[in-house]
């Protein structure tokens, strides 16, 4: 502060003031990454709101470059601007009306012969953007007219330079991405590594900032193989993969750079810390795709490459990275796609006798229905792949199962899904641990507040376990070294479990690290991933004394929802993971550290009503307890029909409210339009289509009032009862070193 810009440095180009006009030689685009198809009932229409979850930035020489690595750099599922299977049904209202896919839809009307006037009239995109999409499209039809065997060099080179990645042209082609590779290296079309130079070669560039480009003679760098470490990066922002996959990357380089490697990083979220100029050696704003990262290892030639801390995009490049001769450190990938595959890894637990739910991989409806049969209902239904938009989903019901396999209509013998037994009031449990050479070197176990059924990353985690029991504790840690010596782990990994009167049975593991790993490792005050690395690396670690685990403290993570951006959507927890967000508190016990969780991810303590609607009778009588504790508490309630009469039994006063498709008064809507409560508890109770759409409109009201909405009975539960504990006044504030 108080200096002259000319007076500092520019801390990037290392040469020029921070007053200088910036002179690109390349084309930058940012692209958003939505997830709505994650959400039952919401509207895909984008406006002045944002509903985005994350972004990607790539960089090129062309804008039809830039564009088309940007689409795939998103890892949603399309190899770029033309190629994919979107269809529109109607065409000129995907274009109209801006949605997450609209940009599909301009390349499809362009397929179909629109004119950039006629696309224009109706997006009121600017005509530059839609002649250079079209520049695509046109080069793809050319492109098509072709084989492998007949393609001109030219042609190829130029398809590679409006962003046409290998594998595009390995569809177009019916041949292999290998063989596409291969043959565009035999002719010399490989890519140039440039920096990003704001200078534009008016003076020299010393950023560490890397892309790659066909548009391009010669690097910008040179190399020196053997030398550096890669890691790979966790990509966008989306839900499932958020900023705790970027802290595991950047811990990671840190410890390298302790140990004096050199580290480069592969990643295009420019979200992220990673992505910082500072984090790393060389720093590559490119694609996680298997072509790109062999593009780049081709050109280093490191030491080594790590997968295991960016999540989910890096760990499924192993398998192939390997079959191309690529170093990969830690586990090997063998090893982390017998975890990976579903029948390997069944196979392997069931040679060490480790029980798992019941599951089987089908092709047809007869045989899905014959399953669930068999095994009775509820059921878990997973696609093998993204089906039509269908994600993870649970069967309560015959009719069920047929309307979600219906709705996913290519399910056959190339597409099959995965059913299992859904275990009904079981417990799930976390294993976060790092593995050296098959054994156990540090572990953590986290319980879940609410029971299985609700996705792991929008559970609410305790750490250590508050009501586990020690039998099933011991289990879990035997089921763990077990898995851990048959896989020979090295490095960071998670198992899931669900346990039911001390039985446990292990849902999956992750040969990576999790969503959980910077919670756990602030909780203990032990850098998991930083252990991780060094042993990945051949280190040789002292023990961990088994009084680091000892705490008098508890640790909570609850998560954070958007549900007030994306309109329409039904707010209620399942299967299918819907946070954006998390927390993470502690407190000297339990219900201190989850009612401070809970304020931190914007409930407050109620002081007008609160609005109930506890389920079924199973349910109402689990839950006893707790409105007996609302009732000393002094809090005035209002309760739907069924609830008003169960509490009423047991003189607990409620005022009732109407359903609101009753259309009487008091009516449970007009309650919180009436501003008399600011808690809504809402426990579903059946799935007849009268109590689904009651429910549904209760708990979306609550949302587009902005009052806090509960919708599971176990977190309701502990909510009230740390109310009845604490008040906010009573809650500790305390530096992170105070809790011992």
């Amino acid at each position: 502060l108080g200096q002259a810009l000319i007076a500092i440095k520019n801390m990037v180009t290392g040469t020029t003031s921070a007053c200088f006009e910036p002179a690109l030689d390349y084309v930058v685009v940012k692209l958003p990454r939505w997830d709505l198809e994650k959400f039952h009932n919401v509207s895909r229409l984008i406006g002045s709101e944002m509903k985005s979850v994350g972004e990607v930035m790539s960089i090129g020489r062309t804008f039809e470059e830039a564009i088309q690595k940007s689409i795939r750099m998103l890892n949603n599922g399309r190899i770029g601007l033309v190629g994919n299977r979107d269809r529109f049904d109607d065409l000129e209202q995907a274009l109209t009306h801006p949605t997450d896919n609209r940009l599909y839809a301009v390349a499809s009307a362009l397929d179909r012969g629109w004119s950039v006037d006629q696309i224009h009239g109706q997006t009121r995109i600017t005509p530059w953007f839609i002649h250079k999409l079209n520049n695509i499209v046109g080069l793809g039809k050319k492109l098509s007219e072709f084989t492998l065997e007949s393609i001109p060099e030219v042609l190829l080179r130029e398809a590679k330079q409006k962003g046409f990645s290998d594998l595009q042209l390995s569809n177009l082609w019916n041949c292999s991405e290998e063989a596409v590779r291969d043959h565009r290296k035999t002719v010399g079309i490989v890519p140039a590594i440039k920096q990003i130079d704001t200078l534009a070669g008016e003076f020299p560039a010393r950023t560490n900032y890397l892309y790659m480009t066909y548009s391009g003679a010669e690097d910008d760098v040179e190399f020196q193989p053997d030398s550096a470490v890669v890691v790979l990066g966790s990509g966008p922002y989306k839900i499932g993969s958020s900023v705790e996959f970027d802290w595991c990357c950047v811990n990671a380089v840190s410890t390298l750079k302790e140990m004096e490697y050199k580290t480069i990083m592969i990643n295009c979220n420019p979200e992220t810390v990673s992505t910082d100029y500072d984090i790393c050696d060389r720093l590559y704003f490119e694609e996680l795709t298997h072509e790109r990262v062999m593009d780049i290892h081709d050109k280093e030639q490191p030491a080594g490459v790590i997968v295991s801390m960016g999540g989910q995009i890096p760990n499924n490049l192993a398998l192939p990275l390997k079959r191309n001769g690529v170093t990969l450190l830690g586990t090997d990938p063998d090893d982390i796609d017998k975890a990976e595959d579903r029948h390997k890894f069944s196979a392997l637990l069931d040679t060490l006798r480790i029980d798992q739910p019941r599951w089987e991989e089908l092709t047809c409806l007869e045989d899905a229905e014959h399953f669930a049969d068999t095994v009775g209902y509820p059921v878990l239904i997973r696609p093998s792949y993204v089906l039509s938009g269908a994600a993870m989903s649970t069967a309560l019901n015959r009719d069920e199962l047929r309307s979600y396999l219906e709705r996913a209509s290519e399910v056959n013998r190339d597409h099959p899904v995965v059913i299992s037994k859904f275990i009904t009031g079981a417990r799930e449990i976390e294993m976060d641990a790092v593995g050296e050479k098959g054994e156990l070197y540090c572990y953590a176990v986290s319980e879940h507040v609410e029971n299985a059924g609700v996705h792991s990353g929008d559970a609410t985690l305790v750490l250590p376990p508050q009501r586990t029991w020690l039998e099933t504790m011991r289990r879990v840690k035997v089921i763990t070294r077990e898995i851990a010596r048959a896989l020979r782990i090295t490095g960071p990994f998670n198992i899931q479990f669900i346990a039911k009167d001390n039985e446990v049975k292990v849902i999956e593991c992750n040969l990576r690290a999790s969503r959980s790993f910077p919670f756990v490792s602030k909780i203990y005050r032990i850098n998991f991933i930083d252990a991780a690395t060094r042993l990945i690396m051949g280190r040789k670690l002292p023990k961990i004394h088994r009084s680091s685990f000892d705490m008098d403290y508890v640790g909570v993570k609850a998560p954070q929802f958007s549900f007030t951006r994306l309109k329409g959507s039904d707010p209620i927890l399942g299967v299918e993971m819907a946070s954006t967000g998390e927390v993470a508190c502690i407190g000297d016990d339990v219900y201190e550290a989850f009612l401070k969780s809970m304020l931190s991810v914007g409930f407050h303590v109620p002081k007008k009503g609160i609005l109930l609607s506890t389920g079924t009778l199973e349910h109402k009588v689990q839950f006893l307890d707790a409105l007996r504790e609302l009732q000393d508490l002094g809090c005035r309630l209002y309760a739907t029909p069924g609830t008003a009469g169960f509490m009423g039994r047991f003189d607990i006063p409620a005022e009732t409210v109407h359903w609101p498709s009753d259309n009487q008064d008091p009516g449970a809507l007009a309650c919180m339009d009436q501003d008399k409560v600011d808690l809504v508890i809402n426990i579903p109770k059946d799935d007849t289509p009268e109590e689904l759409e009651n429910d549904y409109r209760i708990r979306r009201h609550a949302i587009d009032r902005n009052i806090p909405l509960i919708t599971n009975l176990r977190v309701a539960s502990y909510f009230i009862r740390a109310l009845a504990r604490y008040t906010e006044d009573d809650l500790a504030i305390k530096a992170w070193d105070e809790y011992e």
